[in-house]
C-alpha cells in the first residue's frame, strides 16, 4: 500500500484545487483502491483558496457572513476559522476577497468604476468579532481599483472629500479624496494579519495597480491614467497622516512603491496601511495545511495547474509543492492543462490537453480528464 499526496493549484477558471484535488483521487483509487490519499489543495490567496483550506484542514469551520458585494447588492459569503495554535490561542480567522468582492463574482458586468473591497472589509471585520487571534487573507482576483479604501471604511475609517462628505465607493470615489480619518480604525488581531500574495507590483505607475490589473478590470487607456492618479491622490492623503499622532498609532504609513502594494487593486497598500504583513501565499497555505509533514515518507507527490509554465517553475505553488517533495525525497508527479516548461527533474508529467485530445475537450471537462490523469499515474506507479 503507497501513500500519494495530492496538492494541486486550481485549474484557473475550470476548476478549483479541492475539486481537482479530488478528481485526481478518484482516477486513482479505480487503480490501486488500497493506497492512502492524502489531499492538500493548494492556492496562492486567490479564487479557491478558503476551499483549498476546508479541504486540507478537517477542523475548519466555515462562518457565513453577509456582505457588500462588488456591485453594491448584499451577497452571501463566508469565512473560514482555522482551529487553535500556540501562536493564535482564538483561532486563524482566512478571508478571501475573490468569494466577497471579487471580479468573478461580477460575470460579465464590470464595474471598474463602482466596484469596491468594502465586502471584503465587512468580512475581516466580521472575523475579528468572533475574537480570532490572527488574519490569513487571501487578496487575488479584486473586482475593483480603489487602493483598498473600500476595506478600511469596513474596518472604521473614514475618507471625506474637500467639503467633508464620504467619498463614492470605488475607484470613482478616489477622484475626490481629501481627508482620511483613521481614529477609529480596528486594531490589529492579537498575532497580526498575514496577507497571501505573490504579486509584487507597486501602487503606482507603470508597473502599479492600474496600469497591470485595470485593463481586465474593464479600463481603457484613459482610465487607466485616471484610475492611476486617483490612487496617486489617496496615497497623498495617507501620507498627509505623519503628523497626526492619533491615526499613526491605529495604522503606519505605507510605503506606495513597497513590493506588493499593487495587488488587488491596491487592496495590498491598504492592508499595509492597517499595518498588515504580505507574504508569499503558496508558502503560507503549505505551512498552515501541514503540507511539508504530509509528504515525509510519500511515494508520490502530484501537483500541477492549469499551465505549467516558465513561471510555474519559477515560484508559483506547484514549484513550492515541488522543493518540499525533493527536501523529503519523494517523487514529483505533475498535471495541468498544459504543460510549457522543462519536467525533466519530475518523475511524471501529464497534459490534460494531450490526454483529452484538444484544450478545447480538456477545458469543457476538466474533473473527467483528471480522473483519467490519476489513474494513469497510478498505473504507471
Amino acid at each position: 500500500m503507497g501513500r500519494i499526496v495530492i496538492a494541486p493549484d486550481s485549474f484557473k477558471g475550470t476548476i478549483s484545487a479541492a475539486a481537482a484535488a479530488a478528481a485526481i483521487a478518484a482516477g486513482w483509487a479505480t487503480v490501486r483502491p488500497d493506497d492512502e490519499l492524502v489531499l492538500r489543495p493548494m492556492a496562492d490567496g486567490g479564487e479557491g483558496t478558503l476551499e483549498a483550506f476546508a479541504e486540507a484542514v478537517p477542523e475548519a469551520a466555515r462562518i457565513p457572513v453577509r456582505v457588500t458585494g462588488p456591485t453594491g447588492f448584499a451577497i452571501d459569503a463566508a469565512w473560514l476559522r482555522l482551529p487553535p495554535t500556540e501562536e493564535a490561542p482564538g483561532g486563524i480567522g482566512v478571508v478571501e476577497l475573490a468569494s466577497t468582492s471579487g471580479i468573478e463574482l461580477l460575470g460579465d458586468d464590470l464595474r471598474p468604476w463602482e466596484a469596491s473591497t468594502l465586502g471584503f472589509g465587512q468580512a475581516i471585520a466580521a472575523a475579528l468579532a468572533a475574537g480570532v487571534s490572527q488574519l490569513v487573507l487571501g487578496i487575488g482576483s479584486s473586482a475593483s481599483t480603489d487602493g483598498g479604501a473600500g476595506l478600511l471604511t469596513a474596518l472604521g475609517a473614514r475618507f471625506t472629500d474637500a467639503f467633508g462628505t464620504s467619498i463614492a465607493p470605488g475607484a470613482s470615489g478616489l477622484d475626490d479624496v481629501a481627508r482620511a480619518d483613521l481614529a477609529n480604525l480596528r486594531a490589529l488581531p492579537p498575532a497580526g494579519v498575514q496577507v497571501l500574495s505573490d504579486v509584487t507590483n507597486p501602487l503606482l505607475g507603470g508597473q502599479g495597480a492600474a496600469a497591470v490589473f485595470g485593463p481586465q478590470k474593464g479600463l481603457d487607456a484613459e482610465g487607466v491614467a485616471r484610475a492611476d492618479a486617483g490612487l496617486a491622490r489617496f496615497a497623498d492623503v495617507i501620507r498627509g497622516l505623519d503628523g497626526d499622532t492619533l491615526a499613526v498609532t491605529m495604522a503606519r504609513v505605507a510605503d506606495p512603491d513597497a513590493p506588493g502594494s499593487g495587488a488587488a487593486g491596491g487592496a495590498g497598500y491598504g492592508l499595509l496601511v492597517w499595518g498588515a504583513e504580505l507574504v508569499p501565499g503558496a508558502v503560507r497555505v503549505a505551512q498552515l495545511t501541514g503540507l511539508s509533514g504530509a509528504v515525509e515518507g510519500a511515494d508520490l507527490v502530484i501537483t500541477g495547474e492549469g499551465s505549467y509554465d516558465g513561471q510555474s517553475a519559477a515560484g508559483k505553488a506547484p514549484a513550492h509543492v515541488a522543493a518540499l517533495a525533493d527536501a523529503a525525497g519523494a517523487p514529483v508527479a505533475i498535471v495541468a492543462g498544459r504543460i510549457a516548461a522543462d519536467t525533466g527533474s519530475v518523475a511524471h508529467a501529464l497534459s490534460l490537453t494531450e490526454l483529452a485530445g484538444s484544450a478545447e475537450a480538456a477545458v469543457a471537462d476538466p474533473a473527467a480528464h483528471l480522473r483519467a490523469a490519476g489513474a494513469a499515474l497510478a498505473a504507471a506507479l
